[in-house]
Formats: structure tokens, sequence, C-alpha cells
């Protein structure tokens, strides 16, 4: 969208350093651990049943095919 601004590396300095005085540094490492964690968990959501199934199909085929070679 042409009317909003990039973030650049100044903006973002002045955020970490709001965040470390807000949280201080001994909890940002759990701060990024719940982040990521939280992140992981989307994602894993935002697939669909179908995707799944299309995993184990293609796993099942693998072991199948391997077996056949062997």
């Amino acid at each position: 969208m042409p009317g909003l601004p990039s973030i650049g590396l100044p903006e973002l300095l002045i955020v970490l350093v709001i965040i470390i005085i807000i949280f201080g540094v001994g909890k940002l490492p759990e701060i990024g651990g719940a982040l990521g964690k939280g992140i992981r968990e989307f994602r894993a959501a935002q697939q669909s049943p179908d995707d799944e199934e299309k995993k184990k199909a293609e796993a099942k085929e693998e072991t199948t095919e391997e077996e056949k070679e062997s």
C-alpha cells in the first residue's frame, strides 16, 4: 500500500529499548520463547486436516517404496 511507511532500523531500535525498559533484560528470553511457541502453534492451527492426511499418505508411500526396493 503506497500510504504506509516501512519500518526501518531506527524504529526497531526504539521499540526494542521500550521493551527492555518495560520488561527488563531478564524476561526477554521468556518473552521470545513464548512468542516463538505462539507462532508455531498458530501455523499448526492454520494447516487444514487435508494437509495432514496428505503428509501421512506421502510418508506411507515412501515407506512402501523402500520396502519394495529391499
